[in-house]
């Protein structure tokens, strides 16, 4: 087997009723989008679910892999510490991919924080809601170049077919965080760009572009989810695929996308 399609989410805290306290009725096409996600996932039936997620840990050059049997998180940090998820890993899908991304380099060794960040948490919220009976690989980003992260994207899926496992990617990201004054970093002109530029290559299957940005661009948009969008390129490249954009919306000045890219038949 290998990978049997992937995903983009984005992940804000307030997605999640307990935290929003209703102000997660404002990106209700978002919350669609991600139920639809978790349904597709679920009618795939999955063993092994791989989260890229750019609050895991993160280093200038080295990517990290989890260890261990599993982990749990919750959303105290957020004023919900009632919220909360455990996750058994794939310990054997995590070390055959930490043995052949050696040389990027990424692996298991440097953990600082085993509990699951808001990243993970929050795909597995909606995921867990309709499907359970996976494992999980979470993966962090790094500061190394694209290339690195394409290459671990390809590993993913070559690790996928050698263990023979039935998986799913996900790249967890959201996009500008510069979309409005309003917004946590206030308002860019880049931010609004940098993400007609993203959906336009989602919408497209385009996903090659993520690997040659306008790094300028990227960085006046404040975005975080350029780098799992790099890796899933990498987990599609050489295949023949179908991407969707099934929702894009920033009301509160961060760029929520959620899109789907399965394999043709």
């Amino acid at each position: 087997m290998s990978v049997l399609a992937a995903f983009a989410v984005p992940h804000p805290p307030l997605i999640v009723p307990e935290v929003g306290r209703g102000e997660e009725r404002v990106i209700q096409k978002t919350i669609d989008a991600y139920r639809s996600v978790a349904q597709a996932v679920s009618r795939l039936a999955p063993e092994t679910v791989i989260v890229v997620s750019p609050h895991a840990a993160c280093y200038r050059d080295y990517i990290h892999i989890s260890p261990g049997a599993g982990a749990r998180g919750d959303f105290a940090r957020f004023g919900a510490a009632g919220v909360a998820a455990r996750a058994a890993y794939d310990e054997d899908f995590a070390g055959a991919l930490a043995a052949a991304a050696a040389s990027l380099p990424a692996g298991l060794e440097g953990e600082t924080d085993p509990e699951l960040d808001h990243g993970v948490l929050i795909p597995l919220y909606f995921l867990n809601a309709v499907y359970r009976a996976y494992k999980l690989v979470r993966v962090g980003i790094s500061a190394l170049p694209p290339s690195a992260h394409h290459a671990l994207g390809r590993l993913v899926s070559d690790t996928a077919v050698k263990l023979d496992r039935r998986a799913v990617f996900i790249a967890s990201g959201d996009l500008s965080h510069r979309l409005l004054a309003s917004g946590p970093y206030g308002f860019h002109p880049s931010g609004p760009r940098f993400d007609a530029w993203a959906a336009e290559n989602i919408r497209t299957g385009a996903v090659e572009n993520f690997l040659d940005p306008d790094e300028g661009l990227c960085a006046e948009a404040a975005e975080c989810g350029l780098r799992p969008l790099q890796v899933l390129a990498g987990v599609l490249d050489g295949l023949n695929f179908t991407s969707e954009l099934l929702s894009y919306e920033g009301p509160f000045g961060v760029g929520y996308a959620v899109a789907s890219f399965e394999p043709a038949d």
